[in-house]
């Protein structure tokens, strides 16, 4: 700028401060711009035509989501990834990108229920039809891949709320073998999971694990190249954009994800082995167990078995609702992955959209409880787990 400007001009327009090449900071920075700019039109234009890098609008991108996109694409290992507001944003995009009127889903009870909203109300208004089965029941995948024509396969493993694990490598084989593509919700798993399975398409919601500390929400979507361009046009177009400070706190929220995930793993571990032990307990759901009935499957896929625990609690809700109520460590709330330990009683996870046969395969029932382990004293959140039980009369 030339000249001596007025006060109103030169706040608006600060000096720049340059960082030298070779003095970097060890943190990137926040790109909080919405806008970015070029010296002159012709490499504006160059830009908008793909014929360079750079950036324009943090709609399409920013330095500080592609920062996170490539990190996480390496984690998941898949060529390139795609960050959104929010898990459902992930999910819910890829869907709608991926899907035409006349297409057909393949889905499952034992998903998230935002997922399945989607699948069997929105898509379905836009002229997408859908199979809902049950993930154990891979005869009837086959069956519906046989008899329809399948654009997609959605279904996720672990399974919330009840911790069922998906065959990833018969799923992926039937899917491909139809020329249907498969999407999974990988969210309970984390990122450094099943990356070895022939998956298309990875969603999850990085509210989670990724961020670990209940501050900040997001989403991924993460495949190969060609995937991704495609969908990263619709998300233009939708809108669905993470923010920058957003994205700022879920990169840093990865340089601890592993620390907090062994420790959660650990924890969760060790809680589980004790309920295993508590009268009071039933139908215990935990991976990790050998108990489980699909252990082994798990220990197949997974390299760990997660924070996740469910299990029931004779008595009723009511007794549900009474130990969630006298826990001092586990606080009820919704999401998972937390540093903090979490507790949802039967009351809030019940499923609204199911009949008789569905409602069976969710395994859902009126004394299902469902625990996401932080990273707590496990000892502490063992004698906080006894008293509650105590306080609860559960029998």
């Amino acid at each position: 700028m030339t000249g001596r400007v007025q006060p109103a001009t030169a706040v608006t327009h600060p000096p720049r401060v340059e960082v030298p090449a070779d003095n970097r900071p060890l943190v990137a920075p926040i790109y909080q711009s919405v806008k970015f700019t070029f010296d002159d039109v012709a490499e504006t234009k160059r830009l908008s035509q793909g014929e360079r890098d750079g950036y324009w609008y943090s709609r399409k991108s920013n330095p500080t989501l592609r920062q996170l996109e490539l990190t996480l694409a390496a984690l998941q290992g898949r060529e390139e990834c795609l960050v959104t507001a929010s898990g459902a944003a992930a999910v819910n995009l890829a869907m709608l990108a991926l899907c035409r009127q006349g297409d057909h889903v393949v889905c499952f009870a034992e998903m998230y229920q935002p997922t399945r909203t989607m699948i069997r109300r929105v898509l379905e208004r836009y002229g997408v039809r859908h199979t809902l089965l049950s993930i154990g029941d891979l005869d009837a995948v086959e069956r519906a891949l046989s008899a329809t024509p399948t654009r997609l396969v959605v279904f996720e493993s672990p399974t919330n709320p009840v911790l069922k694990i998906a065959d990833i490598a018969r799923i992926t084989a039937l899917a491909r073998r139809h020329g249907a593509l498969t999407l999974l919700d990988n969210t309970l798993a984390g990122v450094h999971n099943h990356a070895q399975f022939d998956v298309d398409i990875f969603v999850h919601s990085l509210t989670k694990y990724v961020s670990g500390h209940g501050d900040a929400m997001g989403g991924a979507i993460i495949a190969d190249q060609a995937v991704i361009d495609d969908l990263r046009a619709e998300l233009a177009i939708l809108g669905a954009t993470l923010d920058p400070q957003a994205a700022f706190l879920l990169q840093r929220g990865l340089k601890t994800y592993f620390l907090r995930y062994e420790r959660q793993c650990h924890n969760a571990m060790a809680v589980a082995r004790h309920l295993a032990t508590r009268p009071q307990i039933r139908d215990l759901r935990y991976p990790g167990l050998e108990s489980h009935p699909q252990h082994d499957l798990a220990r197949a896929q997974q390299r760990d078995f997660g924070s996740m625990i469910a299990f029931d609690l004779p008595g009723g809700p009511d007794v549900a609702k009474r130990f969630a109520e006298a826990l001092e460590l586990f606080t009820i709330s919704s999401s998972l992955g937390s540093t903090e330990s979490l507790i949802l009683p039967p009351q809030l996870l019940q499923p609204r959209d199911f009949d008789a046969r569905q409602r069976a395969w969710s395994a859902i029932t009126e004394s299902t409880v469902r625990l996401s382990v932080g990273i707590e004293d496990s000892g502490d959140l063992i004698a906080d787990i006894d008293r509650a039980l105590a306080a609860s009369g559960a029998a």
